[in-house]
């Protein structure tokens, strides 16, 4: 199964430029149907806005953008840009425009929705979807920092963890590490740890540095 990002959720933020305010909206869809509904209903919950801009990006089928209005150029498409720079799919973004009486010029419409967008995508957050390995690792408490360390370093996740007579750990790793990641958690403690796998799954978690 391949493995891509998506927003973590819905995500939204706003800024005010020359009197104009722009608010970054962004969703993760499964389908162009339901980015189409989410527009039509922005459209209509904020119908008294000047213009509500959008882009969609959906993994495997279509994407498309509108300027909804605006000089051509200068919204629908930055917006696009910004998504794609991101690496999302499926993926909406709605940045919505309520007109301050002061012209921007095309420059700055690219600018402002451009920045709408980024907001927008660092309000909501990235997630990875992939296959995950799911892993039970019991460690001693002396190991205990160090195997967080390993997780941070193979861009694992500790899921869970339990303190009883050793330190249990629910950790997810990316199927293809999951061998070296086993590996190395045995050679690190001289064969003191030695994890197992239990499971797999196919979902999106949130990542961190992105």
């Amino acid at each position: 199964m391949d493995e891509y990002l998506v927003p973590s959720g819905f995500g939204e933020d706003e800024f005010t430029e020359k009197k104009s305010r722009f608010i970054g909206r962004i969703w993760p869809v499964e389908s162009e149907e339901e980015a189409l509904a989410k527009i039509q209903e922005m459209e209509k919950v904020y119908k008294d806005a000047a213009h509500n801009c959008w882009a969609y990006i959906i993994r495997g089928g279509v994407s498309r953008f509108s300027d909804n209005g605006e000089p051509g150029g200068t919204a629908g498409n930055p917006m696009m840009q910004v998504l794609q720079k991101e690496g999302l799919n499926n993926v909406l973004c709605v940045v919505t425009r309520y007109f301050g009486g002061i012209l921007l010029g095309a420059g700055g419409l690219v600018r402002a929705y451009t920045k709408g967008a980024k907001i927008a995508v660092n309000a909501a957050g990235k997630s990875m979807k992939r296959v995950w390995s799911v892993l039970y690792v019991p460690c001693p408490y002396n190991f205990y920092e160090r195997v967080k360390l390993e997780v941070a370093a193979f861009g694992g996740i500790i899921r869970n963890t339990e303190f009883t007579s050793e330190v249990e750990l629910e950790i997810l790793v990316a199927a293809p590490q999951k061998q070296a990641f086993l590996e190395r958690l045995t050679d690190m403690s001289a064969a003191t740890i030695e994890g197992m796998e239990t499971g797999q799954e196919y979902r999106a978690f949130p990542i961190d540095g992105e």
